[in-house]
């Protein structure tokens, strides 16, 4: 049943379709000010929480991390029971498990419709998802708009995915994923360092820094 931030960024979010054609004049509108606020930001750093819930909305985890985004690298640390780290300059992707002391290698295909932290923040949505504005509500003091959404390739694993963008700063709030067993993801952006001060060092794995680290090479 678990899902970690890492796997639905690499892998990409999986989603079933619904009887929707067309997409929403109103929800293009909201999300392409969320993309076109992002692409303003040289480098990104933020801190997330992840919810985790079956399908009788138990909770069963919450785990909170870090992103760093600078064009197209990324690094992202997952503690708690991930215990892991992804880091992507732009063409090789590792995923480092702390606990096992081993560091997964794997390259970047472009053709692949991925997900990674940018293009959720960036127009992702105007060729692989259908989508609709279903409306606000309100989250202690923020107005938050709900976009639901579904992709275009009906293969995948999650059946439905919701975006909540903050009114008052265009910029997105939280995302819940919902797969086809029922169980929930939810990601919440707790801070957002829009000019972040981030040398490209941060997404490079030093293998001289984890002795005795086992990789396996997937390339």
């Amino acid at each position: 049943m678990k899902q970690s931030l890492i796997a639905c960024l690499m892998f990409g979010f999986a989603i079933t379709g619904m009887a929707q054609t067309a997409n929403d004049p109103s929800a293009k509108k909201i999300l392409d000010g969320v993309s076109a606020k992002f692409k303003t930001y040289k480098a990104v750093q933020a801190t997330f929480t992840l919810k985790i819930e079956d399908a009788k909305d138990k909770i069963q985890g919450l785990q909170k991390g870090t992103v760093y985004m600078k064009g197209i690298k990324y690094r992202i640390s997952l503690g708690g029971k991930e215990n892991k780290e992804v880091f992507c300059d732009g063409t090789t992707s590792r995923t480092y498990d702390k606990t096992a002391n081993e560091v997964t290698i794997t390259k970047i295909d472009p053709a692949a419709k991925t997900i990674t932290p940018q293009s959720l923040l960036t127009n992702f949505y105007d060729k692989d998802f259908l989508y609709k504005l279903n409306g606000e509500k309100k989250e202690g003091k923020k107005n938050l708009q709900e976009i639901e959404m579904t992709p275009i390739d009906k293969t995948k694993t999650f059946h439905k995915v919701y975006v909540y963008v903050d009114k008052a700063t265009q910029s997105m709030y939280s995302a819940k994923v919902l797969d086809k067993n029922g169980n929930k993801y939810t990601y919440t952006v707790n801070t957002l360092t829009p000019k972040a001060d981030i040398n490209d060092q941060m997404f490079v794995f030093d293998k001289t820094k984890h002795p005795g680290v086992e990789e396996v090479d997937l390339r």
